[in-house]
């Protein structure tokens, strides 16, 4: 019988096989692979291990003040008793069912608007705050820093809080540069440090070298100030359609977060700077155009395991007037931030203090509503019972970062989490990889 008929009859007789790969074959492979693990371990880091606020709110420069945060809150509040009184009343003005679970969420948005009305909270220079005399951009760096110092240092801060300046583009660069000079060393100066919750916004990103010459500066600042490397991170918008498509056809915003070194911390869409680039109409310019829906798929493969959070844009329909007027941008408000929820958009921006409680009604409902199918399969996955659905590893770990994003923004409580899986934080936390 010749060899290879000898290891066929060796293989039907299920003994095993007489030839095994060599030494060297296995070298080989690792010596191949060995630069290609460390390059994915770079660029695919996972999930942070911090928490994402559900949104952003943007202030202008010159009308940020210490009591800001308090401000938005109580005209909230104040909006949310007038034309959502009740349940009920809330129900009729998002046209939804009346309800147990809209109870629940009614009362926890009170006590939201009540106890942290804002998650995170960006002082413009840019858009929102426009062209001005440089003496007098200085004097709002330097005051916004004195404020955001303050708050932090009295409690009163949000969990986030920071700035965006204007963009890399030759006309304003120059100005941009100067205004986070003044602020971020203005924070310094004030003795506390940098605040855990610091961000910084880059705008009107065209071009990946953009993004590097942000992280040039910030890496000088570092040593100057005796920071560690790394400290100062930033979010890239994505308002112009060179951060989408490039002229060779690429993909340019995965560039854009390699471009970042490791500094980029989130994307956040701009509807209408967007929308404009791509020649949709100004009536016509929303967070679900399809435009928009292409943009941000986009960027969201881009970011897929990157660590690098996203963001989804505004409306500017402003809940403002007569309750008719009220309930109708309301009803607009609450479907456009569900539909961000489902399509994995966990965060977006809020222009006015009247988008607040439709902020978190849709929050809320969109985690209280998941709550028990979503511990059943942990809970099931957990005890390697199985149940009605039969989950993976991955699907672990979306249900754990899902129930974890619910906790984080106070829509669901880790008492009755607990109950449901048997999982305590540090559990969850493990599964969701963070």
């Amino acid at each position: 019988m010749s060899q290879p008929a000898r290891i066929d009859a060796a293989r039907q007789d299920g003994a095993p096989s007489a030839v095994s790969f060599s030494e060297a074959a296995r070298a080989a492979v690792e010596a191949l692979l060995a630069p290609v693990d460390t390059e994915l371990t770079r660029r695919y880091p996972g999930e942070p291990g911090s928490r994402q606020p559900v949104h952003t709110v943007y202030v202008p420069a010159d009308v940020f003040g210490a009591g800001t945060v308090r401000e938005w809150g109580g005209r909230a509040l104040a909006v949310f008793g007038e034309h959502a009184r009740t349940p009920a009343r809330l129900a009729e003005a998002l046209g939804v069912a009346d309800d147990a679970l809209l109870a629940d969420v009614h009362a926890r948005v009170r006590a939201k608007l009540e106890r942290e009305p804002v998650e995170d909270l960006r002082i413009d220079f840019e858009d929102g705050y426009g062209p001005r005399p440089d003496a007098e951009e200085d004097a709002a760096a330097v005051r916004a820093a004195r404020l955001v110092a303050d708050a932090v240092a009295d409690g009163t801060a949000p969990p986030y809080l920071g700035i965006r300046i204007k963009c890399m583009e030759a006309p304003v660069r120059a100005r941009g540069i100067r205004t986070l000079e003044l602020f971020l060393g203005t924070l310094l100066a004030r003795g506390g440090g940098l605040p855990d919750g610091l961000l910084l916004t880059l705008p009107k990103v065209t071009h990946a070298a953009q993004v590097t010459a942000l992280v040039r500066l910030l890496e000088d600042f570092e040593r100057r100030a005796g920071l560690r490397a790394g400290r100062l991170g930033f979010e890239i918008q994505v308002e112009t359609t060179q951060a989408i498509l490039g002229p060779d056809g690429r993909a340019t915003v995965a560039l854009l977060i390699d471009a970042a070194e490791g500094r980029a911390t989130g994307l956040h869409y701009g509807t209408f700077d967007y929308s404009a680039a791509c020649g949709v109409a100004a009536a016509h310019q929303s967070m679900d155009h399809p435009v928009a829906d292409h943009a941000k798929a986009v960027m969201q493969v881009a970011a897929a395991g990157t660590g690098v959070r996203l963001s989804d844009g505004s409306t500017n329909v402003i809940p403002v007037g007569g309750t008719e007027q009220v309930h109708a941008a309301w009803r607009l408000h609450h479907r456009l931030v569900r539909r961000s929820l489902a399509r994995a958009y966990y965060q977006g921006w809020d222009m006015h203090p009247a988008q607040l409680p439709t902020r978190y009604a849709a929050v809320y409902a969109f985690y209280r509503e998941g709550l028990p199918a979503a511990c059943a399969r942990l809970a099931a996955y957990a005890a390697r019972t199985g149940g009605g659905v039969l989950d993976e590893p991955a699907t672990a770990r979306a249900l754990s970062g899902y129930l974890l994003r619910g906790l984080d923004c106070g829509a669901v409580d880790l008492a009755e989490v607990t109950a449901l899986t048997g999982l305590d934080r540090t559990a969850l936390d493990a599964l969701a990889g963070r």
